[in-house]
């Protein structure tokens, strides 16, 4: 079924439907875009949805379309459900969108203009977005609205792919006047709900503790679910998901928004004095202006909007599939990706070219089919006190080059991958010494630290161009299979001597515009090449670094107990196909907790696998367990990165956890059981798979046996054999019978 538009003249109704899903919106009598429904699909609508008028006390009135004429005292912009809002003119709930006119005005009041109906999906200019790969795909709505007075247009739009329950929306600002405005606020979507009992699902945590799942009544007031960091940032993702109290992850609506932004970003949340809800998603507006000189444009960032009536886990499913297939790009989003070992955890910085050789051959012996040379390859960096910004090989480290390393790693049948860190400068470098101003800095003010480093100023094009050619001169002539990106520390003194002082407003979102732009002629000058991005870990995990790099890495925190939280949580907007996961020593350096070789193993191949540890250290019977874990991962690596990811039990809310990836053919199953703690009175768990085929039949090879699909969904298996210590894992797998 192909994903439809119409535009009803008579009622004024635009109608957005497929197969999953409608949106509905009209435009009222006084040019209002009034938001209608956002749900499951419905065949017709009625015109029961149009705002009832009703005079409240305090709220004020659109003025009337006739001079001189009383207005209606029943209708006020401060109840109605509305697509876009301006600020200023009777709404006082959260704005969506605010400007400063030249005379210091910031009153906006937006009326209905125009539309046009697209075949496909338009291109954003220099944004990260989904995208289609014909116009059959999908089709996109854009309706044009005005501030007559400003003499500004504002151009929503909307796409709806025909296949999938998403609908992606962005703004266009277009400045048609002569005079020169500063955007203030400018919000990519906002929808408007009815009175309804909702609950909010968002992401926030913190480095080495990323993305734990919370969720909560929304109440009265306004909740800011916001980084002001200049990254999306470890502590709060840029997703939420809006279910009713009863949704669960297999029944019940949700409604799942991701903005595809790696700065500030902001989900505003606000329910008023009537139980209405608003939501406002975009860049935040915290620190943020943009000077709109005339004749001129703002793009903002795309919204994914996914919608489901069966639960989290179908909502999860779809956004798997889009950001994998549709906002992933070149050669590497459907390849299965290699088996990587990083010497970070071996090594640190103290490695030399006989240290790296043994950990590459005792990584070929057992499997391996990556070494990743991390942190200290470059300039004279030997702590991380130094070199940042000096993208050239430190020759005293290598007997015959970084090259030979590379060469070494090929012919022991291994790929070789590189750490960068190209957003950084050390005050101890070439870089510095020659342009000090590159840094992010404030006349007159001292430098903050972090990490040891400062930021690059991004936002000025030859600080990136600068790094894109020092990049190239190491890419060109070494021999590179994978590029880990890294980022580690956050934005401060965001101030420009490349912009006027009216515009230091624009630097946090030209800072990500500038790394944008170094990212896109990397990926297209090099696409056989995997690239990773990483932040501290998880910290710029979203979906705009996807659009550049189809795999991050997931967390610094390589502890496979706390990784069950950190894994879980990104999966609920995540694919698995995009998120890193090694196994590291124990006991584990982050939280000193000790745990089995298996435990380790099963966590990190329920992501994309690897290892980060000293593989000379390990006894003989924990390196046989790495050659079964590489051979078992290998046997089943497509199933697990690239097969339907389902949650079962989660770490949130039991001691027991449980997740299953099921082939999309429903023929292949693997189920991974975790136990954190042991009891004294254990519980029995029981475990019911789901989204198998009821009436076939799946065999367990390891022990022969045979199961229902009915009975593993309905009767289920118990978890474990009861067993008197922590941290216990297993890995069953059932095929179906043909």
């Amino acid at each position: 079924m192909a994903a439809h538009i119409t535009y009803d003249g008579q009622k004024q109704v635009f109608h957005l439907s497929n197969h999953f899903l409608s949106y509905l919106m009209q435009v009222d009598q006084h040019g209002l875009l009034q938001h209608l429904y956002f749900g499951k699909k419905i065949r017709k609508y009625h015109d029961e949805r149009s705002y009832p008028g009703l005079d409240r006390g305090f709220s004020g009135n659109v003025p009337s379309l006739n001079v001189g004429e009383q207005p209606d005292r029943t209708y006020s912009k401060d109840m109605i459900l509305q697509e876009y809002s301006g600020n200023q003119t009777g709404d006082y709930r959260e704005a969506g969108s605010i400007i400063r006119s030249d005379i210091g005005s910031v009153t906006v009041d937006w009326r209905y203009k125009g539309y046009e109906i697209i075949e496909g999906k338009p291109n954003l200019t220099k944004l990260p977005q989904s995208y289609v790969e014909s116009d059959d795909e999908a089709t996109t709505l854009n309706i044009t609205l005005e501030d007559s007075a400003l003499k500004v247009d504002a151009v929503l739009t909307y796409t709806i792919y025909t296949d999938r329950p998403v609908i992606t929306r962005s703004v266009k600002l277009m400045n048609k006047s002569s005079a020169t405005y500063y955007l203030e606020k400018i919000a990519s979507a906002q929808i408007d709900f009815p009175k309804q009992d909702m609950e909010v699902i968002s992401l926030p945590g913190a480095h080495v503790r990323e993305r734990q799942i919370e969720r909560q009544k929304i109440k009265h007031g306004t909740y800011r679910f916001e980084s002001r960091r200049g990254t999306s940032s470890h502590h709060m993702n840029p997703f939420i998901a809006l279910v009713h109290p009863d949704t669960t992850e297999f029944q019940g609506e949700a409604l799942g928004i991701q903005l595809v932004y790696s700065g500030n970003h902001l989900f505003s949340l606000s329910k008023d004095y009537i139980d209405q809800t608003r939501l406002i998603v975009g860049i935040n507006d915290y620190d943020f202006s943009w000077q709109l000189k005339g004749n001129s444009e703002f793009q903002t960032p795309e919204v994914i909007m996914v919608y489901s009536h069966e639960g989290l886990n179908d909502m999860s499913n779809t956004f798997h599939h889009l950001l994998r297939e549709r906002v992933a790009r070149g050669k590497h989003r459907f390849s299965e990706r290699p088996v990587v070992i990083n010497n970070w955890e071996a090594t640190f910085m103290d490695f030399d070219t006989g240290k790296l050789k043994s950990i590459i051959d005792k990584a070929a012996e057992v499997g391996v089919e990556m070494f990743v040379l991390d942190d200290g390859w470059f300039g004279h960096r030997d702590d991380d006190t130094s070199s940042l910004g000096d993208w050239y090989e430190y020759k005293n480290k290598f007997e015959d080059g970084l090259g030979g390393i590379a060469q070494y790693a090929h012919e022991k049948g291994l790929k070789f991958g590189l750490w960068f860190e190209p957003e950084m400068i050390s005050r101890d470098s070439d870089l510095f010494e020659q342009h000090p101003d590159y840094a992010l800095q404030v006349p007159d003010r001292e430098m903050t630290l972090s990490r040891s480093q400062y930021v690059l100023d991004f936002s000025r094009t030859e600080v990136v161009n600068n790094i894109f050619q020092q990049m190239i001169k190491i890419l060109d002539n070494i021999s590179l299979d994978y590029v880990k990106w890294d980022m580690n520390r956050h934005l401060t003194e965001v101030w420009s001597n490349a912009y006027a002082p009216m515009r230091q407003g624009e630097i946090y979102h030209r800072y990500i515009l500038g790394l944008y732009d170094l990212m896109e002629r990397l990926v297209e000058r090099y696409p056989n090449i995997l690239w990773e991005g990483c932040s501290g870990g998880g910290g710029r995990f979203d979906a705009g670094i996807l659009y550049y790099f189809p795999q991050t890495w997931t967390s610094d925190n390589t502890d496979a107990v706390a990784r069950l939280k950190i894994q879980y949580g990104t999966s609920l907007a995540y694919p698995i196909s995009s998120m890193t996961s090694h196994v590291s020593e124990s006991p584990n350096q982050q939280t000193g907790r000790s745990t089995t070789i298996d435990m380790r193993g099963d966590v990190a191949m329920s992501g994309v696998f690897g290892y980060e540890l000293n593989l000379d250290e390990l006894p003989e019977d924990e390196l046989d367990s790495v050659r079964q874990q590489i051979k078992f991962y290998k046997k089943h690596r497509k199933l697990i990165q690239f097969g339907k990811f389902v949650r079962l039990d989660s770490p949130f809310v039991h001691n027991t956890v449980s997740w299953a990836f099921i082939s999309e053919d429903q023929k292949k199953v693997l189920l991974f059981n975790f136990k954190i703690l042991s009891e004294a009175q254990p519980e029995i768990s029981v475990t019911k798979l789901k989204g198998l085929k009821s009436d076939s039949d799946y065999i367990e090879p390891a022990t022969s046996e045979i199961y229902g699909g009915d009975e593993l969904m309905n009767i289920g298996l118990y978890d474990f054999p009861v067993q008197q210590r922590d941290f216990v894992s297993s890995v069953r797998y059932f095929e179906a019978l043909q």
